[in-house]
């Protein structure tokens, strides 16, 4: 499978659109986790998203067509969950790695 550079771009700005959401929703910080942290964070939330979906079967609807690429409600919807599910993850990781106190 091929990416087109328009494809990617599309994936780059539903990565940072989602990723910002999510780091705005979890820090409560208008930027979240920094740029390059919410990017990278909606583009993991976006495979993610985008495999569960896959899995599911789930569509939302309508899509916006830009060119030759089309970018969907179910796509922002998708890199949003899934990087909240990402981050729920990393969170349980770190507090199970946690060691207890000592007295």
């Amino acid at each position: 499978m091929e990416i087109t550079l328009s494809e990617f771009v599309a994936w780059v700005i539903v990565g940072a659109l989602a990723g910002t959401a999510a780091g705005y929703l979890v820090k409560r910080k208008r930027q979240g986790f920094g740029r390059w942290s919410n990017l990278g964070l909606g583009l993991v939330g976006a495979l993610i998203g985008g495999l569960l979906l896959n899995v599911l079967e789930f569509f939302l609807g309508r899509k916006l067509t830009l060119g030759e690429v089309t970018i969907g409600l179910q796509d922002l919807a998708a890199a949003f969950a899934g990087s909240l599910l990402f981050l729920a993850g990393l969170w349980t990781y770190r507090w199970r790695r946690r060691k207890p106190a000592q007295e």
